[in-house]
């Protein structure tokens, strides 16, 4: 889980402050964990100041703090400060930003040539697929990259992110799809056609940011029409 430390000060030696931050950055280099930092001045208080540091765990953050360059820093940080600053740690329970950002990570990585990559850092191991195509929802990370090396065989192809919203811990996405039919798709032989979809998929994510679920709307019918199979019919 995400973890946030905020550490809150009041200093009237910003300058130095702010150059004793580049000095801990470059001491830890290698060993630091922190993922993403800032710092904010207070506006009615040019005196306050807090930074947000952000880190991959607790456990994470635990270990950056055990470090002594981070125990030198933090004794010239009292010094510069006009009194003892003080220590807020927080477990991250959401973060949008996070959840956008793994989704698109996900058709990314789904299109990726060649073998396709681990995703348990992108998706929970008891991850819940429901797509119309599909006679019973697919469930779990298993079954879920199986069906994406179904789609890999039959295609090569990649993903354009038209649109994305973040509510919540959800994540709506318009994509299109292009792709050349290169594989046996439902016992369609390969045709070599150059094919194009248009869909949403909407992705509940938890709280460390791997997607758990997923609802798929596409354009079927146009990919089989595209790929001859619905020419038979025709009148």
């Amino acid at each position: 889980m995400t973890f946030v430390q905020l550490i809150d000060c009041k200093t009237s030696r910003f300058d130095e402050m702010n150059r004793l931050m580049d000095t801990w950055v470059e001491r830890t280099k290698g060993k630091r964990t922190a993922t993403h930092s800032l710092i904010g001045k207070d506006r009615s208080d040019s005196a306050h100041i807090i930074e947000i540091v952000e880190f991959p765990s607790y456990e994470d953050a635990m270990r950056n703090s055990n470090l002594p360059e981070t125990d030198e820093v933090f004794r010239e940080m009292v010094a510069l400060c006009d009194e003892m600053p003080t220590f807020t740690d927080l477990d991250v329970v959401r973060d949008e930003q996070l959840y956008a950002a793994n989704v698109r990570r996900l058709f990314e990585v789904i299109a990726t040539k060649g073998q396709l990559p681990p995703l348990n850092d992108l998706m929970a191991e008891n991850y819940h697929d429901h797509d119309p195509a599909n006679e019973q929802d697919v469930l779990g990370l298993d079954a879920i990259r199986r069906e994406m090396e179904m789609w890999r065989g039959a295609f090569d192809f990649a993903f354009t992110v038209e649109d994305q919203i973040a509510q919540g811990d959800q994540v709506c996405t318009r994509w299109t799809w292009n792709g050349t039919h290169k594989g046996d798709f439902l016992g369609i032989p390969a045709t070599g056609k150059q094919v194009t979809m248009t869909g949403v998929t909407i992705f509940r994510c938890q709280e460390d940011g791997k997607i758990t679920e997923g609802w798929w709307q596409y354009d079927r019918l146009g990919l089989m029409t595209q790929l001859g199979v619905l020419d038979q019919y025709e009148v």
